[in-house]
């Protein structure tokens, strides 16, 4: 399960937490989180999740490439059913496995199968976007939509907002169409551009972060950044104002 607290991607600060991990979740939770996502999660991260909530920052929801990576699935589960992180998400898979029906196809089985192992568990599995899932038409609809259409109810999704509009979708109308299949939200702004360094915190850039929000206002929104020009933290502070300052609980 997750709660629809503000919540930080922890891959944000990836190179921040390489340098110095206390510092850096202390500076989380200075910031106002209470909530973290965080990623790379296997078997082995139950420890992990107990040194966060030292920390006061819980973790509901993470990412493991647990499709094609090679780990021990049933067993991330479990760690993750053992720590507390009710949602598990695979984050990325490249673009030819959205190239067309077939390949969403196998996608698909491969997500169903998960749910069924996350279900073991009393865990929850889904799916995190990037922009080819949301460029172009699939059986009338795009990628995303078409995988959507396939999955088991048990298996959620993330949209990933910014890399939606990147990929030619309104971020509002896609969220309208996939509903209560969407449980999480990426959220950060920008240019909408493939420039990763030019994405830019919630309110500062093209997006209609707010009425993206309003659109899907039983998901969790999430603050993220794939890269940031300036000092993360500051981004992430200026986010969690925005979006805090703007209705969003935290």
């Amino acid at each position: 399960m997750t709660s629809n607290l503000l919540t930080a991607q922890l891959y944000s600060v990836r190179h921040a937490l390489a340098e110095d991990r206390a510092a850096t979740l202390t500076r989380l939770a200075e910031i106002g989180f209470k909530q973290i996502e965080t990623f790379g999660f296997n078997a082995e991260s139950v420890a992990d999740i107990r040194e966060f909530a030292e920390y006061g920052l819980a973790v509901p929801s993470a990412h493991s490439n647990f499709l094609g990576k090679g780990l021990d699935v049933s067993a991330t589960f479990a760690a993750a059913a053992e720590a507390g992180v009710g949602t598990v998400i695979e984050p990325f898979l490249p673009a030819e496995h959205f190239a067309d029906a077939d390949a969403i196809k196998k996608v698909a089985d491969q997500l169903n199968a998960a749910a069924d192992l996350a279900d073991q568990h009393g865990v929850v599995t889904g799916y995190h976007n990037h922009a080819w899932e949301a460029e172009g038409l699939v059986e009338g609809v795009t990628p995303i939509e078409y995988l959507a259409s396939l999955l088991d109810p048990r298996v959620t999704l993330e949209i990933d907002t910014y890399w939606a509009q990147v990929g030619g979708q309104n971020p509002i109308d896609l969220l309208g169409r996939l509903g209560e299949r969407v449980s999480l939200l990426h959220i950060k702004d920008g240019d909408a551009s493939r420039d990763v360094k030019n994405q830019l915190p919630a309110g500062s850039g093209v997006l209609d972060v707010l009425g993206i929000i309003a659109a899907a206002p039983h998901a969790t929104p999430v603050a993220e950044f794939d890269d940031y020009a300036g000092d993360i933290f500051e981004g992430l502070q200026t986010a969690f104002n925005f979006l805090t300052k703007n209705g969003v609980q935290a």
